[in-house]
């Protein structure tokens, strides 16, 4: 559901009671459409470079993230169970792809998505100037990792 135009704050308070819901749907679509990519990503590639592709989307939805930071936290504030739904959806398209490349032999086996999305969030919460260059360098790093001892189809 994508939220509709807006053309005022009477128009945007008659479809969202805050701004905290404004903000929470906004993410919660960008969750959902970062999390449809692995189908659209194993049908153009590999196993290995679909991943590698979805891990370079999740640092950019971190990048993004951190620009939107202030609005974030107002929601982090709040009980919205929307990060927790977030973290579990991509994790599960983190695990789609992980399947994928061990069936077809190019990812070993024996690493959840839950696993590889926290060792990716601690390297997208670092702060630090030229963070994104650096997350990238990581995710190729994962990737190598990942493909290491990958069994053969059988």
């Amino acid at each position: 559901m994508r939220a509709p135009p807006l053309s005022g704050v009477g128009t945007l308070y008659r479809h969202f009671e805050t701004r905290e819901a404004l903000v929470a749907e906004v993410y919660r679509q960008e969750v959902a459409e970062l999390c449809a990519a692995p189908a659209r990503l194993l049908a153009r590639y590999t196993p290995d470079e679909a991943l590698r592709r979805f891990l370079l989307l999740l640092v950019e939805h971190s990048a993004v993230g951190k620009g939107m930071a202030e609005a974030l936290e107002s929601i982090m504030a709040t009980d919205s169970p929307i990060f927790d739904n977030a973290r579990a959806e991509m994790a599960r398209a983190l695990d789609e792809l992980l399947s994928a490349g061990v069936a077809a032999g190019t990812i070993r086996s024996g690493i959840s998505g839950r696993v590889l999305l926290r060792a990716l969030g601690g390297i997208c919460g670092m702060r630090a100037k030229g963070w994104e260059d650096d997350a990238v360098r990581i995710t190729e790093i994962f990737r190598d990792g990942l493909r290491y001892g990958a069994a053969s189809p059988s």
